[in-house]
């Protein structure tokens, strides 16, 4: 707290003004703090949760089995599966849909899938002029895949950040089991 005296010294002085003036001369010669969106984009960081893609597998198909869990678990409840029964009695996914403009992007869908069949791209740049435009299709989610998990980034994205917890949920040897249930025989 200034006291009377000090404060007319400074403005007789014009020391504020001169502080003013030394701290604009220092920054005068710095770079911007601020960014120029979106001519200068921010760098994302790897395993940022943005833009959806369903993941293939190394034959280039879907991995999603249909099982529902990202659905289930989405607290915004904006993953819609259909499926139906295949030939061997295996669930064919027939659409896959995200409404994007639903979703509060938490990953839990990432997370729940035990198959690693959903991930979450690097992308966060996406506008349209209608609600349709963030409705995601399966061959829209598919294409996500290849636009921005090429290469071995997506084996690196689910072994460093969204790894499929079914690994974790195995069982070992000389695990304690319950008696007369053996390793593999579970329901």
């Amino acid at each position: 707290m200034r006291t009377g005296f000090e404060k007319i010294l400074r403005k007789v002085l014009f020391i504020d003004i001169a502080e003013g003036m030394l701290l604009t001369f220092r920054t005068m010669f710095r770079h911007a703090v601020t960014r120029r969106y979106p001519k200068v984009k921010r760098p994302v960081k790897f395993g940022y949760r943005g833009l959806h893609a369903l993941a293939k597998d190394e034959n280039g198909k879907m991995k999603c089995v249909g099982c529902g869990l990202c659905s289930s678990y989405c607290p915004s409840k904006c993953i819609y599966i259909y499926t139906r029964d295949g030939e061997d009695h295996n669930k064919v996914v027939d659409r896959y849909e995200i409404e994007v403009l639903r979703c509060v992007y938490c990953g839990f869908c990432v997370e729940a899938c035990p198959f690693g069949a959903i991930a979450m791209s690097e992308h966060y740049e996406y506008s349209g002029y209608c609600r349709d435009d963030f409705y995601m299709t399966k061959e829209k989610l598919l294409e996500n895949w290849n636009k921005y998990f090429s290469g071995d980034k997506a084996e690196k994205y689910f072994e460093k950040i969204w790894r499929p917890k079914k690994d974790d949920f195995s069982g070992y040897e000389g695990q304690a089991v319950f008696k007369g249930i053996k390793k593999g025989e579970g329901k």
